[in-house]
């Protein structure tokens, strides 16, 4: 019941976003006048709270508008992020995404990733990944045959080593959106993702990634905290021990 509630609520925040976009954005800076929201990134939120409360009203929110947080090993969480790479949104009209994940206890049970523009669902319960319809079969290329995935900021800085790393690798691209990011290491055009990210940008796509064999940590190898932003990777599990030189916390 949850699988089709979910995937339900995330086609219509798509078609509400389409439906929308071409209106006149209300557009507001969070932290830096790099970090934008829109008033469709509230509303498209509000809906899909509306909704899990109305069918699931003892499930619990962690979203990322409005300060909503709950902790992920707290019972059954909903993690809300309605609009994934804003910036993308108001600028290209392009690379954004609507995600929502469910947790139990700290396990993830659904993953949601909708590529808005592309009219493309990746979804997953943590042992099979979906694309729309078809199931996802994803074998993985050695990183020195593939690209990788990055933070503009922790590559130019070379947070974590990361331009170290990118050395070992045919080059990087910065997307913008973690949630396209993730799509594209479930369609095989990038082999990782490093960023710094929050609860709502990963939770949806570490569960979607799993059962090709990849992780999602911090940089030290340890667990994502759900709580705040973290520099992450999202890698291949037998590359952590590779990785531990390269990269640094």
């Amino acid at each position: 019941m949850k699988l089709e509630f979910a995937k339900e609520v995330v086609k219509d925040s798509g078609a509400y976003i389409k439906a929308h976009m071409s209106d006149t954005l209300e557009i507001s800076e969070k932290t830096h006048f790099d970090d934008l929201v829109t008033n469709l990134d509230g509303e498209v939120q509000d809906a899909i709270i509306s909704k899990i409360q109305e069918l699931f009203p003892h499930d619990h929110i962690l979203a990322e508008e409005n300060n909503i947080r709950h902790d992920i090993n707290d019972g059954n969480v909903w993690v809300i992020d309605p609009i994934d790479g804003t910036t993308n949104f108001i600028v290209q009209k392009d690379n954004f995404a609507v995600m929502l994940a469910y947790y139990e206890s700290g396990v993830g049970k659904l993953g949601l990733i909708l590529d808005v523009m592309k009219d493309t669902l990746y979804w997953g319960d943590g042992d099979t990944t979906y694309k729309n319809d078809a199931q996802i079969r994803l074998s993985v290329a050695p990183l020195s045959q593939s690209l990788i995935g990055v933070s503009a900021y922790m590559y130019r800085t070379n947070a974590g080593g990361l331009l170290d790393l990118s050395h070992q690798s045919l080059g990087v691209r910065a997307i913008g959106s973690a949630g396209i990011e993730y799509t594209n290491i479930l369609d095989g055009k990038i082999w990782g993702y490093f960023s710094n990210l929050s609860p709502w940008d990963y939770a949806a796509g570490a569960i979607l990634i799993a059962p090709f064999g990849y992780v999602t940590v911090q940089l030290d190898g340890s667990p994502m905290s759900f709580d705040g932003r973290q520099m992450m990777m999202s890698i291949p599990k037998q590359q952590l021990e590779i990785l531990s030189r390269p990269i640094k916390n």
